[in-house]
């Protein structure tokens, strides 16, 4: 281990935006291979399956933390938010892989990037957070992206397409979940919680498609959970490596990530079209984030400022 400390310490002092920049490609890279065994698995093995399974082997990851220190991260008196949490874990997860195996991996990539767009507009109406008029604005900005991308009236629409939408909005809605639960709950608990949800979840319904995997695939599920867990921790290096304006602006390498990985393994490539919209997206999302932190800047001298 003394081997890579060295190589630990030149890491750490590289600039925070190289660090978040290293962490959000290996995010792109985790996610997207995620989504490529599940769609090679999807022939021969039902999405609800590969779903369930995901969901054993990324609780079989966090038992280690659930158990630490005598079970601390056990202890909630939020069972129920945490089961209603689960319902849209576990949805969005399934519509995700449902995408893949309808759509190229770099268009899945380029929808997920209207998420900050989304989660705005949910912020605004669910969590009564002021509707100021450059809210709107980058709003505006990424639903032209957002139709840019998909084009409607101009191709043929395909149910990817709306399982990958369908799929940001419920992440969305577990991400207000998980702002409302962060206010008394430790990381750590909120994700072990989602895991122990979900895998009941998973099971009631893959039971009736049930097929058992060969030890081969089996391999190739379990590395579908490694990689969900990886994707997770990689995105939240990033975030404390930079800036969220800065995380957000570097997450446009997924789409490169997702693009070549497609390439190289369905020989696919995303229209002209779809990297346009993404920039477009990632433009409105930047100007989301942007604006965002000088208000809480402002908020915060205020507050900090004599009386």
């Amino acid at each position: 281990m003394q081997i890579f400390q060295p190589l630990g310490v030149w890491f750490d002092s590289l600039p925070g935006a190289i660090r978040a920049g290293f962490w959000i490609t290996c995010a792109g890279a985790c996610f997207t291979s995620m989504m490529t065994i599940a769609r090679t698995l999807s022939p021969e093995l039902s999405i609800l399956v590969v779903v369930f399974f995901r969901a054993i082997f990324g609780l079989m990851f966090l038992l280690p933390t659930a158990f630490a220190n005598g079970g601390a991260r056990l202890r909630t008196n939020k069972i129920p938010m945490y089961a209603i949490r689960g319902v849209s874990a576990y949805l969005s997860v399934t519509f995700f892989f449902l995408a893949a195996t309808y759509i190229p991996l770099g268009d899945i990539a380029a929808i997920g990037f209207t998420r900050p767009v989304f989660a705005c507009i949910a912020a605004i109406l669910i969590l009564g957070e002021l509707a100021r008029s450059r809210r709107w604005i980058a709003i505006a900005i990424g639903v032209v992206g957002a139709l840019i991308v998909v084009r409607p009236g101009f191709q043929e629409m395909n149910p990817g397409i709306l399982f990958a939408v369908t799929a940001v909005l419920l992440s969305v809605c577990n991400s207000i979940m998980i702002k409302y639960l962060s206010r008394t709950e430790h990381p750590d608990s909120i994700a072990i919680y989602q895991a122990v949800f979900v895998a009941p979840y998973a099971l009631a319904v893959a039971v009736f498609v049930w097929k058992t995997p060969t030890m081969e695939q089996f391999a190739w599920l379990l590395l579908i959970g490694a990689f969900g867990a990886l994707t997770q921790r990689a995105l939240a290096r990033s975030f404390h490596a930079a800036d969220a304006t800065v995380v957000i602006t570097l997450d446009f390498i997924r789409l490169p990530v997702a693009a070549l990985i497609g390439l190289a393994v369905f020989n696919e490539w995303p229209a002209i079209w779809v990297w346009i919209g993404s920039i477009v997206i990632v433009a409105s999302s930047v100007l989301l984030t942007k604006k965002e932190a000088e208000d809480k800047e402002v908020n915060k001298a205020s507050s900090e400022a004599p009386s």
